[in-house]
């Protein structure tokens, strides 16, 4: 039985994360690591944030000359549609941030249908 304790002690003893300093030790290794891998994330996401803001900008201009492009009904029906969408997430409790996102293209799409309003009715005002 006292081999069996010694060879328990020893076991023991071997290991980093016995005590406080060994725990400390570990925890700092821990830290170094994740701090590691979040400045190469952070270091990857900044150097591909101009082309994600380059390819955002031509799906937007895009978007803006389908949209002007459209028939007025078509632009009813997808600003119906958008923002159907958008008050069916509020009602299902999703967040509030994606409700809004769901609500960009029913702005965009008002905005364009305003614009056409005011300008069919400017000849008539003169």
């Amino acid at each position: 039985m006292a081999t069996t304790a010694g060879q328990d002690k020893s076991a023991s003893g071997s290991r980093s994360t016995d005590g406080p300093e060994g725990v400390a030790q570990t925890a700092r290794q821990v830290a170094g690591t994740v701090a590691g891998a979040a400045a190469g994330a952070a270091g990857e996401v900044g150097a591909r944030l101009p082309e994600v803001a380059s390819g955002t900008r031509d799906a937007f201009t895009e978007a803006n000359r389908m949209v002007r492009s459209g028939s007025d009904q078509t632009l009813f029906v997808a600003c119906s549609f958008s923002i159907g969408l958008a008050l069916g997430l509020l009602l299902g409790g999703a967040n509030r941030l994606l409700v809004i996102l769901s609500l960009i293209p029913a702005g965009l799409i008002g905005t364009t249908l305003i614009e056409r309003l005011d300008s069919s009715d400017s000849p008539a005002r003169r």
